[in-house]
């Protein structure tokens, strides 16, 4: 009577938790600063992000999740201890019931390694649901009537498209472009054109304050800072918003095909639900500059974007666990 339950989006970006009664108790990015000879933890989350390419040589700031997934064990469990721990989730006397949320492809052995943190995190029952029918139902659609729903969640690691239809998924594709590949692609393009490096941090920064995917988007600049290739000294430069259409066009297009794909494979009553409905774009990914108009232009269906997308997942958790009895069954 004492257990908690406890809801986990487990991102490759960031780990958000809702614990039932209280909502999204927490939401800190996914990263560990360890000590690299001793391997003792320094810091977790908030912090640790901080330390993300500025640590000296005996102190590694890491992202045990990569496109989704677990990629380091031992780190991914000692992160979801500490936030466990955070949220009170674990107590002498009791151990939480965990309700995680998983890409939607993802093989048995990744899906056991996540049962497996989640396990010796101190969860007394671990239960995976995929990502997009979490970011539905927080994103406040009805998913268990017989009709047509189409979601989009853009995460850090992954993307994941899927129609849903009766509580399940009818058709469904996860592609790992997301995020992190918007991020890199900014990298990769201003040290190309401009022979500038710049960290993950900086990269992240130029896509959240001028991101944009519309050819017509007003023009804005950001100034920057990185390494000069050439003379290996700091240098500054002026970025433009037209600039980053440019680098972030691959990766877009390739989400665009991904949902193209989904409809194409969706049955054709759902189709027609899905154009008096529109799709809804959640995850952090929906909140690019444009990207909601430029589906909408693509799919030639409403587009529509959720509600505090970034919690869409987490929320979803939340209502899901207050309906684990049905899910057992």
């Amino acid at each position: 009577m004492f257990s908690k339950d406890i809801g986990i989006d487990l991102g490759t970006a960031n780990v958000s938790i809702h614990v039932k009664g209280k909502g999204v108790v927490l939401d800190e990015p996914s990263v560990v600063a360890i000590e690299s000879d001793t391997k003792k933890v320094l810091a977790v989350g908030e912090e640790a992000h901080r330390m993300v390419g500025r640590t000296p040589g005996n102190i590694v700031a890491i992202r045990p999740l990569r496109d989704g997934v677990i990629a380091d064990f031992d780190i991914t469990e000692m992160m979801l201890k500490e936030f466990i721990h955070r949220v009170d989730g674990r107590t002498w006397y009791s151990r939480p019931r965990i309700l995680i949320c998983a890409p939607t492809n993802i093989t048995s052995v990744e899906q056991k390694a996540i049962r497996e943190a989640a396990e010796r995190s101190g969860a007394k029952d671990v239960y995976l649901e995929e990502e997009p029918k979490a970011a539905a139902i927080g994103a406040g659609m009805d998913i268990f009537q017989p009709s047509g729903n189409m979601v989009v969640d853009i995460g850090g690691g992954t993307t994941d498209v899927a129609v849903l239809s009766m509580g399940d998924i009818v058709t469904a594709s996860s592609i790992k472009v997301a995020g992190d590949k918007f991020d890199e692609a900014i990298m990769k393009y201003i040290k190309s054109k401009y022979k500038l490096l710049i960290g993950e941090r900086t990269s992240e920064d130029i896509k959240i304050r001028i991101g944009t995917v519309l050819e017509q988007a007003p023009v804005e600049e950001i100034d920057i800072r990185g390494r000069d290739m050439v003379t290996g000294l700091p240098q500054t430069i002026t970025i433009r918003s037209n600039e980053v259409r440019e680098a972030l066009w691959d990766p877009v297009m390739s989400i665009v095909s991904a949902a193209k794909y989904v409809l194409e494979q969706t049955p054709p009553e759902l189709s027609a639900d899905i154009i008096d409905r529109g799709v809804i774009l959640t995850g952090g990914g929906a909140l690019l500059g444009g990207f909601d108009s430029l589906l909408a232009d693509q799919l030639k269906v409403p587009v529509l974007i959720a509600e505090n997308p970034m919690h869409c997942v987490v929320k979803g958790t939340g209502i899901l666990l207050d309906n684990l009895d049905k899910l057992k069954r």
